[in-house]
């Protein structure tokens, strides 16, 4: 361990430090047979990989998140938006006008709300029927969701609306990379992370086709040269070997837990990926084939490959968190059309998501947010795609909102409070009431906010001030949390 401290860089103390050093590669040379003998039972692997919290996940529930860039319509026209009564204390005409809804589609009207996912969302809503087409419905019946009435700027990635770091702090993680998303940007998406969040050492990692999916795992020859199963047992007796050579060294407690624990993971990189194929959307039945989430003409396309490749990943508990970003949200074209089209595939993806959680068994939190909005002048779109909504003319951040959705494969969950499905509320006249509440016009506390739910579902509030020191939501959190807990904190 001398040499390790004169290399000019100080001690290592991170399993990042480790394998910068080279500490964890360099065993696809060692395959001697007559070490067999020397490797763990699988009870005391087991309890080395305990130890050392290599936990699919980190034992978290998966969090994927959709950043549609550029200023995508999410209240009224898809979810539905209302008063201080909640969802349904209905707007003016007028303002549910101004959100792109005719006449003949305002909520009042028989048939116009549908609720299948708990939260409500408008019948004919383009995110709703794209979530149809990708879910079954004991999928539907096990969601819920809430709606954030709060303003962001048009067409800009300066919103610090990407919470990643944030889930991160929460406890987030994964058995291969801790955050990935599908833009090479420090969020991973388009628009920005809350500055007090990031954590250079988790930055996500770029992540938008199955290729970088499979990429991630490179257990070199050993596993070529042997199968899976025996190249785990040269890597445990490697692990036996270092571990008496660390009994007899004198270092911190520390740097020799890490030291371990870097061999145990190397040692579960071969014995669970030692055929990185097992990695790949594209072979996982879940996702492609006869009984697939997704055709192969919509794999053909990027939007559905990343979405593909981040589900595969953030669903099984290889990452911690995703980012989904889809570009071209900012359709106010003066049609109606573009929009629907767009909002119908984003949908799609959306319910992908949810759907490979529920095949997975997994539970899952799923976020959507954009960059500001925009607002119709209440002309019509009577095209076939257009579906005879109010043609989108322009900017408006005073008509934007976010949203998340929950799933259990155990069943729907539960709101803590009924009135805790919209977070805040519109003006009449189709507005942002921006005082209705903390996080209703300022969007770094709208992030905090979404990882104050995600430690909600774990019954994890009383470490929210640990996860983020320094928060700016107040001392009274619970009017903030819309979810009574699915899953317990982990030891």
């Amino acid at each position: 361990m001398s040499a390790l401290k004169n290399l000019g860089h100080g001690r290592p103390i991170t399993r990042r430090d480790f394998l910068a050093r080279g500490l964890i590669s360099g065993v696809a040379t060692l395959a001697a047979p007559s070490l067999f003998g020397l490797f763990r039972s699988q009870e005391a692997y087991a309890q080395a990989a305990a130890q050392c919290n290599l936990s699919a996940g980190a034992g978290r529930i998966p969090f994927v998140c959709f950043d549609l860039a550029g200023g995508a319509s999410i209240s009224g026209s898809n979810v539905l938006v209302g008063g201080p009564g909640g969802q349904l204390d209905l707007l003016s005409d007028l303002g549910y006008e101004k959100l792109g809804l005719p006449r003949n589609m305002l909520p009042s009207l028989a048939g116009q709300v549908n609720t299948e996912l708990g939260l409500a969302f408008h019948a004919d809503s383009a995110f709703l029927r794209g979530i149809l087409t990708t879910t079954s419905a004991s999928t539907r019946a096990n969601t819920n969701g809430a709606v954030v009435c709060a303003r962001s700027e048009n067409d800009t990635g300066n919103n610090p609306h990407n919470p990643m770091y944030g889930i991160h702090r929460a406890g987030a993680d994964g058995n291969l990379v801790t955050l990935i998303g599908t833009e090479p940007s420090e969020s991973g998406g388009n628009s920005q992370a809350p500055m007090a969040m990031i954590d250079p050492a988790a930055r996500p990692v770029k992540v938008d086709r199955p290729s970088d999916v499979t990429g991630l795992v490179d257990t070199g020859r050993l596993v070529q040269l042997l199968a899976p199963q025996d190249a785990a047992a040269v890597m445990q007796a490697v692990e036996q070997v270092s571990e008496a050579k660390l009994n007899h060294m004198t270092e911190d407690a520390i740097v020799e837990q890490l030291i371990r624990c870097s061999f145990v993971e190397s040692t579960q990189l071969v014995s669970t990926f030692g055929d990185p194929s097992l990695l790949d959307p594209l072979t996982d039945p879940d996702i492609t084939g006869a009984t697939g989430i997704f055709s192969a003409a919509q794999l053909g396309q990027d939007k559905f490959r990343k979405t593909a490749s981040v589900m595969k990943l953030v669903v099984n508990g290889f990452a911690g968190a995703g980012t989904i970003e889809f570009g071209g949200y900012d359709y106010h074209d003066g049609t109606r059309a573009t929009g629907e089209i767009r909002d119908f595939d984003a949908g799609v993806a959306m319910g992908a998501v949810l759907e490979y959680a529920a095949r997975r068994g997994q539970q899952l939190m799923l976020y959507v947010f954009s960059d500001g909005s925009l607002d119709s002048d209440g002309s019509l779109d009577n095209s076939v795609d257009g579906r005879g909504k109010g043609n989108w003319r322009g900017d408006n951040q005073s008509t934007a909102s976010v949203f998340f959705l929950v799933y259990d494969p155990a069943g729907r969950p539960q709101l803590s409070s009924p009135a805790r499905q919209q977070l805040g509320w519109y003006r009449p006249s189709g507005d942002v009431e921006t005082s209705s509440s903390p996080i209703a016009n300022n969007v770094t506390l709208l992030a905090e906010a979404v990882v104050l739910n995600y430690m909600a579902l774990h019954d994890d509030v009383g470490r929210f001030a640990t996860a983020l020191p320094g928060h700016g939501l107040g001392g009274n959190l619970d009017p903030l949390i819309s979810f009574a807990p699915i899953r317990s904190t982990p030891p």
